[in-house]
């Protein structure tokens, strides 16, 4: 068995697609109306949608799931985020780790949590 993608839900799939691509140079695979594939198997889906299908309410910034990318620049990186969304909601700024790996964590647009991390 293979895990083949990850899927969050966006409240505007066209500003989530620009957000990844901005920060994460993310491309579009798949444009599968309110369905979108990005590269690294990413999923971005339309919140109406998958409310819908799950016939439940969605909760943003509910920290029980982490997008997690990996850059060895982490200081160009916190530079081009700080740049390009500079109203962008932290959970920490960049930081140290015991065991020496820096990361940043933050929310998207749509409330799903990110880390950028130095490699392990």
């Amino acid at each position: 068995m293979k895990l083949r993608n990850v899927l969050i839900t966006t409240n505007d799939i066209h500003r989530a697609k620009q957000f990844y691509h901005d920060l994460f140079g993310l491309e579009v695979l798949l444009d599968n109306d309110g369905n979108m594939i990005l590269t690294e198997g990413l999923v971005l889906q339309d919140a109406t949608i998958w409310k819908k299908f799950l016939n439940r309410d969605l909760v943003s910034e509910n920290n029980a799931t982490e997008l997690y990318f990996e850059e060895r620049d982490i200081e160009g990186f916190v530079e081009k985020l700080e740049q390009l969304y500079p109203d962008i909601q932290y959970v920490n700024r960049l930081m140290t780790h015991s065991w020496g790996q820096r990361v940043v964590r933050f929310y998207d647009l749509d409330g799903n949590l990110i880390e950028v991390g130095t490699p392990m």
